[in-house]
């Protein structure tokens, strides 16, 4: 009981730190004009083809710490959730959620709806689902 108290709080806490970075945080100001991308991996492309026109932060941020910061959700949330414990449900919660970030950072003019976010950002909570499966097995 106590774990799992635990267990919540650090993932709500992480959760506020990640809202604050997605629509505060990284000098984001509000734009004069919606932004997206619905061409999968477009964003990926242009970081990979002209790496050199990006400062390194700028491409680590958009390629590694999208992966990387969505880790803890695999690692969390089975752990919290019983029913995210299978793949299937885990997936589509996830998708959702993140889905449903992105569009409030696009219609807030806080950043953009980007649908290559929603594959990094997937990647990095999968690796870390499966980091829970492999730990937990």
């Amino acid at each position: 009981m106590i774990k799992q108290r635990l267990l919540k709080a650090i993932f709500y806490g992480y959760l506020l730190l990640l809202l604050y970075w997605m629509f505060l945080g990284f000098s984001r100001v509000t734009s004069e004009e919606y932004m997206y991308n619905l061409t999968p991996f477009d964003t990926v492309k242009k970081y990979i083809l002209y790496y050199d026109h990006f400062p390194f932060t700028t491409w680590i941020i958009n390629l590694a710490g999208n992966v990387g910061v969505f880790v803890p959700f695999g690692l969390l949330l089975p752990a919290i959730y019983p029913l995210l414990k299978k793949i299937v449900p885990f997936f589509a919660v996830f998708v959702v959620g993140i889905t449903c970030i992105e569009f409030l950072q696009m219609v807030s003019k806080r950043g953009s709806f980007d649908v290559d976010d929603i594959i990094l950002n997937t990647v990095g909570a999968l690796i870390g689902f499966c980091i829970y499966r492999i730990k937990r097995a």
